[in-house]
């Protein structure tokens, strides 16, 4: 099932294998116990690739009997290291005094062992006593291509569409299927190839579809075939190829060639088991369009593409597909913008007209007033999703009359349970999960982990990929971090439209969050639950009851932003729930509701926690924290946005803790203490909101708010990210920064007032030492003139840097900025900069995107783009420049071509906008500022003006946001 089982398995089997090599009375029942380990692995690898159909209900039972039996060994594993094996922070008389004490317990160990063994036989048994096949394992689908409704004509494509008066089908498309039908019928000779891209159910087969009624005209013949997603050229290439022959021939006879197929055959000679050679006889000088559908990897476009014959005559071929790379890979030249078409989802309104005509049978119908409320709750649920609406609109077609609301509120409540049960919505449920079932392996645990996640919650990037590791789903690749791997993990399921990624700018730099489509989510969740992935409480998941629980997660309602939380009323009976719930063996705990529950005063019920999410909950407390450093074997802990405002010492018995996020609590400093966690990767201290608030009125940091590196810190050997820390005073500790060579992001603030030059030279060489480094922010206390010049003489700059933040003044950009080649994100304030210092510096940087200009980061009174910076790959210009003289920005003719959205930040001052005309690529321009400032006006009219000159010289035209801030 899930992909983290491979993972789990090993880690249980190395574990097992190393801890317990000391006690001879069991070895050979541990070594036992590993085999069967190892053997499961293969055999839940198998179900994992199965298709969902490939295995019945005893097999799915089977699998997950092996699963809590994986799962039940790594906890033994757990409760040795907690309540047997010494810890490192033990004195010499604990340490001895565990040793005593652990004799009973291990004997205990030994039987709990054994016991498992038994399991796994019994399991092993029962599989041989009922038969099971491993064939049943690897069946799959039976379909291995489809015609789309029978052989390809005028009136089977247009069928489905012109049966129904209102052409529902095709209700919010109209826009792109236009834009479509010129690309396809341009007067390019050659044969080209575009591809359509999107989510399963946004309508990518019915926008094809379209396209073939609109251009039959225009082509001479046409077909259309799908895929499967085990297709394999050796076994169904052929076979494909001679559906193509089929549909190509009857399309002849259907123009009125008075021949049947069996003497056209013979008229351009064609041989029966010849596919490819009659495919190029037929197509030969004749101008075809021709689709192919749903294909799921580059191998089998490959192999479908090497045989369509090539022409001159305009030929054009369709691809449609769920997965990015394979989009890429199929669109011809090197402009995917023009070949490769994303779909979009349907706007609210083009929804709601869809949801009409199949709920009442007309757009025109209105819906009853007292449905209205729930409709839209439906409809938002959908998400823009074409076979959605249609699928739970057909639904609630039979519940018109009044009193249906309960009915409607009940589909709209269960949604994921209804596509288990209702045939109506099994469609629905096969076309969202197949992308989830063609997944690798080790991507479905990441996938089903978004289950933990509240509908509509926008999941912070690096939060989700530190509890993926943290949980043990990435697994370990040679020459790779594991944040790496967890990287390609999420980029791979963002190829395959699984999960969408969102930009947010924030003082710093660009934040990335994650979103799953609500329907992908029901599935999701629904599979979680049957495969006790997941155990959900609260919401609408209360009442629910659960045997033995893994990951736990209490949610509550939320708008798009986790801040944005609705007010609930407490979750009743919570307290009693959790009491009658066994919890020992729950590693994950997430808590999604801020407020309104007792279940942290029984943190203690929880010894196998590995992951402790407690983000912006309001009710935990310092007193809390006695629990939570009792919590031995935590790999992740987040306090953000909570109320804490002290970490004691004991929080150095978390000796396996990997992350630890203190954003934007009320803790001032650490204990050092911290230091001695010699596991930590992570740890973020950073008063995010606090210190952007200070910048935006231009007053000092408050260094007592970060972490103060503290000497020793070289010990540290895992850590690779630092955030906001303070230097302080210590030449020691500026040199043993340069001695952490797994760090990657450092945010740290100086008081270059009361620093002496010394340590601040000490710091620049570590900077200059520090090769992993990929993000860094380097700030100044007091934001003085001058006060970061150390900067410019690092001896060699950190050639990987990603992100770059420089917050404080300095004279003049480093020229080292200059050479940065990997660079994405440059982020300035307070650099009081003059001139062209900035620009020169950075227009050539070959991986530049985004650039952020803030408070009084520019001090000349007009900052000019000049044709000479050209900027090869800058896409976001963001200015807000408000300490500061700036009076104008300015683009010249050629600078910035590639730019496609500029932000500006008026406020109350006079500024302006000039040659927004020669950004031809520009798409966004965001202006901020109190409404009643008149150039805020007058710009937005040049904007205005300069899009309509756009829209009459048919360019593409720019969005205008206006956001006012008084």
């Amino acid at each position: 099932m899930e992909g983290a089982v491979q993972t789990l398995l090993s880690s249980a089997g190395q574990l097992l294998a190393e801890e317990y090599r000391l006690l001879h009375s069991v070895g050979g029942e541990v070594s036992e116990l590993r085999d069967d380990l190892e053997t499961m692995n293969a055999l839940l690898i198998m179900q994992s690739e199965a298709d969902d159909g490939a295995a019945d209900h005893f097999v799915r039972v089977w699998m997950k009997q092996l699963r809590e039996l994986a799962y039940d060994s790594e906890d033994c594993i757990d409760l040795y290291k907690l309540r047997i094996k010494p810890r490192p922070h033990d004195g010499v008389r604990a340490w001895l005094g565990c040793l005593l004490e652990a004799l009973l317990p291990r004997r205990r160990l030994a039987g709990e062992i054994r016991a498992l063994r038994a399991r796994a036989t019994a399991i092993s048994e029962r599989h041989a006593r009922y038969g099971v096949d491993r064939e049943a394992l690897r069946r799959r689908s039976s379909g291995l291509y489809q015609l789309c409704a029978g052989p390809l004509t005028p009136a089977t494509l247009g069928r489905a569409i012109n049966d129904d008066p209102e052409r529902h089908l095709v209700v919010g498309i109209e826009d792109q299927v236009d834009t479509l039908v010129d690309r396809l019928n341009d007067q390019r000779g050659e044969l080209t190839v575009f591809s359509v891209v999107g989510f399963g159910g946004l309508g990518k087969t019915t926008l094809a579809m379209e396209l073939c009624r609109r251009l039959e005209a225009h082509f001479q013949l046409q077909a259309m075939v799908s895929l499967s997603q085990e297709f394999q050229a050796s076994r169904d290439l052929n076979p494909l190829l001679s559906c193509v022959v089929e549909q190509v021939m009857t399309a002849k006879t259907d123009k009125g060639e008075n021949v049947n197929q069996e003497d056209l055959g013979q008229t351009y000679g064609l041989g029966d088991d010849d596919p490819v050679g009659n495919l190029e006889k037929l197509l030969k000088n004749k101008r075809y369009l021709i689709v192919i559908d749903d294909v799921w990897t580059i191998r089998a476009w490959e192999a479908v593409r090497s045989k369509l014959p090539e022409n001159n005559c305009g030929s054009r071929i369709i691809v449609t597909t769920r997965i990015e790379t394979v989009a890429t890979a199929c669109s011809s030249g090197s402009t995917n913008s023009y070949y490769m078409h994303r779909m979009r989802p349907l706007k609210p309104h083009d929804s709601e007209k869809l949801f009409l005509s199949r709920a009442f049978g007309s757009m025109s119908t209105p819906c009853p007033e007292e449905l209205r409320d729930v409709m839209d709750d439906i409809l938002k649920k959908c998400g823009g999703l074409p076979l959605a609406v249609v699928s739970i609109a057909s639904v609630l077609a039979g519940y018109k009359s009044s009193g249906s609301k309960e009915k409607w509120e009940t589909i709209c409540k269960s949604i994921g349970s209804q596509m288990e049960s209702n045939p109506t919505l099994e469609g629905m449920k096969h076309i969202v999960r197949l992308g989830y079932d063609h997944l690798p392996h080790e991507l479905k645990g990441c996938m089903m982990y978004l289950s933990i996640f509240p509908e509509d919650y926008a999941i912070d990037k690096y939060r989700l990929l530190c509890r993926w590791i943290a949980e043990g789903l990435v697994r370990e690749k040679r020459g790779l971090t594991s944040m790496e791997v967890a990287e390609s993990y999420l980029e791979e399921l963002v190829s395959r439209n699984m999960i969408q990624l969102r930009d947010d700018f924030g003082y710093f730099w660009k934040a990335e969050s994650c979103w799953v489509h609500d329907m992908l989510l029901e599935v999701m969740i629904c599979k979680s639950i049957e495969s006790n992935f997941v155990s959900l409480l609260g919401a609408q998941y209360g009442g629910m009851s659960y045997d033995r629980i893994r990951r736990l997660s209490i949610q509550g309602r939320y708008d798009r932003r986790p801040q944005e939380i609705k007010e609930e009323p407490r979750i009743k009976h919570d307290t009693r729930e959790i009491e009658e719930m066994d919890v020992e063996h729950v590693r994950s705990l997430s808590m999604f509701q801020q407020k309104g529950h007792k279940l942290l005063d029984n943190l203690d019920k929880f010894p196998l926690l590995r992951v402790l999410d407690l983000e912006c909950c309001k009710d935990i407390k310092d007193h809390h924290m006695r629990y939570i450093c009792r919590l031995y074997l935590l790999r992740f802990l987040s306090l953000k946005g909570t109320s804490v405002s002290r970490v004691p010492p004991q929080i150095e018995k978390l000796e396996h803790l990997q992350t630890l996020d203190l954003r934007d609590t009320l803790v001032r400093g650490l204990s050092g203490a911290v230091k001695r966690l010699y596991n930590l990767e992570r740890l973020q201290i950073s008063q995010t909101r606090v210190m952007m608030q200070a910048a935006l009125n231009g007053k000092s940091w408050d260094p007592e708010s970060m972490w103060r590196l503290p000497r020793g810190l070289n010990k540290m050997k895992a850590l690779r990210e630092v955030g906001f820390a303070f230097l302080g005073n210590d030449n020691k500790v500026a040199q043993e920064v340069g001695e952490l060579e797994q760090l990657q992001e450092l945010s740290v603030c100086v008081d270059a007032s009361t620093t002496e030059e010394e340590l601040l030279e000490e710091f620049a060489t570590s900077l200059g030492k520090s090769h992993s480094l990929r993000r860094l922010i380097v700030a100044d206390v007091d934001n003085k003139k001058g006060a970061l010049n150390f900067l410019h003489r690092l001896p060699a700059p950190p050639r990987l840097l990603r992100y770059l933040m420089i917050a404080g003044g300095i004279d003049g950009l480093p020229a080292w900025v200059g050479s940065l080649t990997y660079l994405v994100h440059f982020n300035m304030s307070w650099g009081q900069l003059i001139g062209d210092q900035l620009f020169d510096v950075l227009c050539e940087l070959p991986s530049l995107k985004t650039i952020g200009i803030q408070n009084a980061c520019y001090v000349g009174g007009e900052l000019v783009a000049r044709t000479r910076h050209r900027f090869p790959e800058l896409i976001d210009l963001r200015v807000a420049c408000v300490f500061a003289t700036l009076d104008a920005i300015r683009f010249e003719k050629g600078s910035m071509s590639k730019l496609e959205t500029l932000v500006f930040k008026f406020h109350d001052k006079e500024k302006r906008i000039e040659g927004i005309e020669h950004l031809s690529n520009i798409k966004e321009v965001h202006l901020f500022g109190n409404k009643n400032n008149p150039s805020l006006g007058h710009t937005l009219e040049l904007l205005k003006d300069d899009n309509n000159r756009r829209r009459l010289e048919s360019t593409s035209q720019f969005q205008i946001v206006t956001k006012y801030c008084d």
